[in-house]
């Protein structure tokens, strides 16, 4: 299995896991808003569905892609109110249908594709192993919205590992992103894994590091939680610096939830895994 299939084979895991789980909702339970920018969890599932939808047009053709980002920017609507309109209003079990048979038939054809391809993007190409993880990491972070609205105590597994490295990797990104300077060297990363191993990223610098669990490094890099709202222990200025405006993702920088507006403050309640 190369590196590729790897990835696409997570990705299919995590989509399965979040599959399995939305299929035990409620009907009321998808007009319900998350404290993700007000969305419902029907917005939460569309915008995974237009995300994989992205990254199949653009393996198809390069020319559709762009034509159909230039349709989305022509509409003046936000991103939310856009898939709304271009799915009808798709929610409940019709929507998880068409989202989860997209899924599979993004995963079977990036798994099936030539490790060197690179699809167009919004800005620079992204190679394929690459917006795969991408996938895997937009369809762990964008979850955490539902889980959290409905009190669910989610299972972790070692797949994070790939965002984990993505986040590890995006120390530059997040301040150029910004137009800022890097305010130091990269920190060093020592991470506790679900699995319990330890997992490390950049050289050692005990004045300059980031230690905690895996999951809540995930949680700050993908902006699903405050770093005031983990336990992670950030020493030296460039490290807490990176943590306060952390982004792994592309596009225009974000603003990270303030501490308190992502937590999830429900009894937990185990989800069987």
């Amino acid at each position: 299995m190369n590196e590729l299939q790897q990835v696409v084979t997570d990705l299919r895991a995590e989509g399965d896991e979040l599959h399995r789980f939305l299929g035990t909702l409620r009907d009321a339970d998808w007009s319900r808003t998350t404290r993700f920018k007000g969305w419902t969890i029907a917005d939460v599932v569309a915008h995974l569905y237009f995300g994989d939808h992205l990254g199949i047009t653009s393996h198809r053709d390069a020319d559709e892609f762009r034509a159909f980002m230039a349709r989305v920017q022509r509409s003046g609507l936000t991103l939310a109110d856009f898939t709304r309109q271009w799915l009808d209003g798709l929610s409940g079990m019709p929507l998880l249908a068409k989202w989860y048979d997209q899924f599979g038939a993004m995963c079977a054809l990036f798994a099936a594709s030539d490790p060197g391809l690179r699809l167009a993007w919004a800005g620079p190409s992204m190679g394929i192993r690459m917006f795969a993880t991408a996938r895997l990491m937009e369809t762990w972070a964008h979850s955490w919205a539902i889980y959290d609205l409905l009190g669910i105590n989610r299972a972790h597994t070692d797949r994070i590992r790939h965002i984990a490295t993505l986040g590890a990797r995006t120390y530059g990104w997040t301040f150029a992103n910004r137009g800022l300077p890097e305010p130091g060297p990269t920190p060093w990363l020592v991470l506790e894994a679900p699995s319990g191993a330890c997992w490390e990223w950049h050289e050692p610098q005990p004045d300059n590091r980031i230690t905690g669990t895996a999951v809540e490094f995930c949680q700050v890099v993908t902006q699903v939680r405050s770093v005031a709202d983990t336990g992670l222990q950030v020493v030296g200025a460039p490290a807490r610096a990176w943590m306060a405006i952390a982004q792994c993702f592309a596009g225009p920088p974000e603003a990270p939830p303030g501490p308190g507006t992502r937590r999830c403050d429900a009894p937990p309640v185990s989800n069987g895994d």
